[in-house]
């Protein structure tokens, strides 16, 4: 097995947003923001290769929707999928199999992309892959509620369907060898964070559970998530564990620290170690 940090593009996000209760004062320390109380945070996705498959795990924002949508994150750096697959050596065509943590546009709208300069026909971006995520999540992403529907966006989630390439993954536990799922529901309706087996230890995809090395403390949790006190539960179990088997946490958003291992420590469960994924 190999695991390659695909990093999809940057773009910022409100840090009060990002951080829910903490007051500025104590995040801007760890996140500093800019004169729009906005701060920089990474779209990184995972390439998983093993055996004869190619999975990736998220794909960013993709580039379907408008200016004025595109004006309100602020993109920059020069990072794209694209880019970083060919820093690799793959192009879209290799992925097999793309498993989708959640459908907010930040994770799955490089899933769909247009055909046409005119933007009228939509379709897989990666057209030999399987698309996965758990019906429990696509009838929460399909049916959305007032809070999530601008962040469930149609373009990025119907075509999967209609393509035919659509699978669901119904259960915790092992999807294929070397790799588990665990479903968490704080952030939204049945999350899926991969558990990677790697090289005797294990990586956990954090997603929106954990974006970035800066929400370890577990009061810390984004005012996006649907269910905050369900969050606090479920990073409390999940960081015992990962400090207790010295888990590996791979970060989607954090623009600094792509990847770490904890410690305990009298403020609590910390990073331990940063690095990259490739110097595991």
């Amino acid at each position: 097995m190999n695991l390659y940090s695909v990093n999809s593009g940057n773009f910022k996000l409100d840090g009060g947003a990002m951080f829910g209760v903490v007051p500025k004062t104590v995040w801007n320390k760890t996140n500093p923001a800019d004169e729009n109380n906005l701060c920089s945070w990474s779209m990184r996705c995972l390439l998983v290769e093993t055996g004869n498959r190619l999975i990736l795990i998220d794909n960013g924002l993709g580039d379907k929707q408008n200016e004025k949508f595109f004006s309100y994150y602020y993109l920059h750096g020069d990072d794209s999928l694209e880019k970083s697959f060919a820093k690799h050596g793959f192009t879209f065509d290799d992925v097999t199999d793309v498993f989708l943590t959640h459908l907010h546009f930040d994770h799955c709208g490089g899933s769909i992309k247009y055909t046409d300069t005119a933007k009228t026909k939509l379709v897989p971006t990666f057209k030999n892959a399987k698309y996965w995520s758990n019906s429990k999540h696509w009838d929460w992403a399909t049916n959305p509620n007032p809070r999530e529907k601008a962040s469930f966006l149609r373009e990025n989630i119907l075509p999967i369907q209609e393509s035919g390439q659509l699978n669901f993954i119904e259960k915790e536990g092992e999807w294929l060898p070397g790799l588990e799922v665990l479903l968490v529901n704080g952030h939204t309706e049945s999350m899926m964070l991969p558990l990677i087996t790697y090289k005797e230890s294990k990586v956990l995809f954090c997603a929106d559970l954990l974006p970035s090395a800066g929400h370890l403390p577990i009061p810390y949790v984004m005012g996006y998530d649907v269910r905050p006190l369900e969050t606090l539960k479920e990073k409390e179990r999940i960081l015992q564990q990962a400090v207790s088997q010295n888990w590996t946490l791979f970060f989607e958003h954090d623009s600094v620290n792509e990847a770490c291992n904890l410690a305990n420590t009298e403020r609590g469960i910390r990073a331990k170690d940063i690095y990259k994924i490739s110097e595991l």
